[in-house]
């Protein structure tokens, strides 16, 4: 049963994680005042430190944190309280070593950092629950406690423990039925791998059978997701129906299905890191998207924000972004002056309602003594201090015209979780023409992303499973391989209706067993997109393309094309490519069909969307801000809860840059000053926010 969603006063939350606990010298009515002047209203603790809880086994310590709760409620700052299962304390793995993870290979991860427990365990089940029974029960109650985190970070680990692959075992047996179907389903007569009954089935180690894998990966997602679902239902009966249950989420975990573990959380919760100064400004180049834990970029930053936002199709709590650097000792990048109010604006511009900072202050000890936070080692406020005040304050003011804001999306991002884990087994791609890219999907994704963000469109990401419950103008679908008959069919549905589809390659050339169809390709979808191919293959260089933009390029793979009614857009320029068109469209019914054969450049990518974008939005009202060819400035939009349309221009640049307002204006971002038609300064690094 989904929790009802929390209760929350107007605005933005504007918050910090705290743990005074790591301090040789807490005091909480100093770091609390400070907060509240900073207009910091959400803390968060508790949720990393079992040990502190529990120091013996079956022996609490609770009552530390009570003067915490007190004096932040004291100041009006809401707490998010942790349960403290993802860092288990040492005499639990001392008195059941047997719960180490268990890799594939059969090596044991030696206990020394966290999240290295196998949480399907029952005897990790019942030490769990009696903690958090522990410290929900005394403090979930408290006046000041307006939810709960469930774990952190959760799907670390794919876990190969041995009871584990017995689960693993049955939950195929439940599927499929009996042995004989599996060996269909899966092809198993390859390699003779066909099973005589399940005692027969390998272990994952040494598998090299695609459906197999995938299989493998969704099992490992279902057991995070069965987690996290069980911690909710037991911190239901302890807590008042008002409070908000929650998690972190890390995006990038390979044992995660974002939108199936949401399902079981009052509000999606998630990280938003991202490298600051230089790799924080936005140009024209055309570079390799980085994939990472991190984003690299303004839009990879706002990617990020829209993969969260549609975690739930709803607006989501942002529990960690960099107060100052992040990582190791050897990545201090601190935040140029300006970009932390940009980046928050950002997540805000994308349907965030609440920014917290990791952390309140750097820590003196521990694998993260160097990611920085808002105060540094000396615990004495600095710059850093001082920008997230000014933008405490800002927030503050401007909270009336934040509340209930909806990102706009004009693009519909297609995001599919079966075909991320198969690509990550069978990649398409290669950046070094020889080891296989484990990243393909996201990186297909991103190079996507980029280019409908180029030519002015916004984004919204859905999975198959939500695809119908929100309208877009234009959907795309990258590298969909595992692709349903259902979701072919919504896909052509969307499109005799009057949408603008985009495909890509590897759309639609495998099924929901990731296995290759045994049609002409793009199988299903061959008939709408109006192409067929026989043949592709990999490009171990780019290939200049002609149709769409001036320096066109095409990289890493091009489809053999043939047209069936589709018409040609753009053209490869290659003795032996040439033959082939890289991009085609086609109508059907009331509505078009893109069809890209090849990973596109910046260039043709932006030049394409736009050709999309002048059709989806002709007719609109003129937009309210115009940035021109500035790829340095980005404009976003989203609707308040009192129906007004808001317009957040931001400057990823270090030099001063000029945007037009067409018509008269309010700004949010300062004291509701009136702004008159014309030029907008934005100076370096800048954002304005108007209505």
């Amino acid at each position: 049963m989904t929790p009802p969603p929390p209760t929350r006063s107007p605005g933005i939350r504007f918050g910090t994680a705290y743990y005074p606990e790591y301090l040789r010298a807490p005091d909480p009515e100093r770091d609390l005042d400070l907060m509240a002047q900073a207009k910091i209203d959400t803390i968060r603790v508790g949720e990393s430190v079992w040990s502190t809880w529990e120091p013996r086994d079956g022996e609490f310590d609770l009552d530390w944190l009570t003067p915490v709760l007190d004096a932040a409620h004291e100041r009006g700052i809401g707490v998010l309280l942790g349960t403290p299962t993802y860092a288990i304390p040492p005499w639990l793995q001392r008195k059941h070593p047997e719960l180490a993870v268990v890799r594939a290979g059969g090596a044991r991860i030696p206990w020394g950092a966290r999240q290295e427990v196998d949480f399907t365990s029952p005897a990790f089940l019942r030490h769990a629950e009696r903690v958090i029974r522990a410290v929900v029960g005394r403090h979930g109650g408290h006046p000041a406690v307006i939810g709960i985190q469930l774990d952190n970070e959760p799907g670390l680990h794919l876990i190969h423990n041995e009871p584990v692959f017995e689960r693993f075992t049955a939950w195929l047996a439940e599927r499929y039925g009996d042995a004989g179907r599996l060996n269909e389903e899966w092809g198993l007569a390859y390699w003779s791998h066909r099973l005589g009954d399940w005692a027969e089935l390998w272990r994952p180690d040494g598998n090299t059978t695609p459906s197999y894998d995938l299989a493998w990966r969704r099992f490992q997602a279902e057991l995070t997701t069965r987690f996290i679902a069980w911690q909710a239902e037991l911190v239901r009966e302890l807590v008042p129906g008002d409070r908000a249950l929650t998690t972190c989420l890390a995006y990038q975990r390979p044992a995660l299905d974002d939108v199936r573990l949401s399902e079981h959380l009052s509000v999606t919760s998630g990280n938003a890191y991202y490298l600051a100064q230089d790799a924080l400004t936005r140009d024209a180049e055309d570079r390799p998207a980085e994939i990472g834990w991190f984003a690299a970029g303004p839009d990879a930053l706002f990617q990020a924000a829209d993969r969260m936002y549609g975690s739930k199709q709803r607006r989501y709590w942002v529990t960690e972004t960099n107060a100052s650097s992040i990582a190791g000792s050897q990545l201090n990048v601190t935040p140029y002056d300006g970009q932390l109010r940009q980046a928050a604006w950002a997540l805000v511009a994308r349907g965030a309602e609440m920014i917290s900072y990791w952390h309140w202050n750097t820590l003196h000890d521990g694998a993260e003594t160097y990611w920085g936070g808002i105060l540094g080692h000396a615990m004495t406020p600095g710059r850093i201090y001082d920008e997230i005040a000014a933008l405490g304050a800002e927030l503050d003011r401007a909270g009336d015209d934040l509340a209930g804001l909806t990102p706009d999306a004009d693009a519909g991002f297609l995001h599919s979780p079966d075909s991320k884990w198969a690509l990550a087994f069978q990649p398409p791609l290669t950046l070094d023409g020889r080891i296989p890219d484990r990243d393909s999907y996201e990186r297909i994704v991103a190079a996507f992303y980029q280019g409908a963000s180029d030519a002015g469109l916004q984004a919204g990401f859905v999975t198959p499973e939500q695809f119908g419950a929100r309208r877009f103008p234009v959907v795309v679908a990258p590298a969909l391989y595992c692709l349903s008959d259902a979701t072919a069919e919504a896909l052509a549905a969307y499109v005799r209706d009057g949408g603008h589809l985009v495909l890509t390659f590897r759309t639609g050339y495998a099924d929901e067993e990731a296995r290759a169809r045994a049609e002409v390709a793009p199988g299903p979808l061959r008939e709408l997109a109006g192409v067929r191919y026989l043949e592709y293959s990999t490009l171990l260089d780019p290939v200049p393309v002609r149709g769409l933009g001036e320096q066109g390029v095409a990289r890493h793979w091009a489809d053999a094309l043939e047209l069936e009614g589709a018409e040609e857009l753009a053209r490869y320029e290659h003795h032996h490519f040439g033959r082939w068109p890289a991009v085609t469209e086609h109508r059907a019914g009331r509505g078009t069909v893109t069809y890209v054969g090849t990973l596109p450049g910046r260039e043709p990518a932006a030049a394409l969307f736009r050709r999309i974008a002048a059709r989806v939005t002709a007719g609109a009202s003129p937009a309210l801000i115009s940035a021109g060819a500035q790829p340095q400035v980005t404009v976003r939009t989203a609707v308040n809860a009192r129906g007004r349309r808001l317009w957040f221009a931001h400057n990823w640049s270090e030099r001063e840059r000029a945007v037009t307002v067409t018509r008269p204006a309010v700004e949010v971002t300062g004291r509701r000053q009136p702004i008159e038609p014309g030029p907008l300064r934005l100076a370096p690094f800048d954002v304005r926010v108007i209505t």
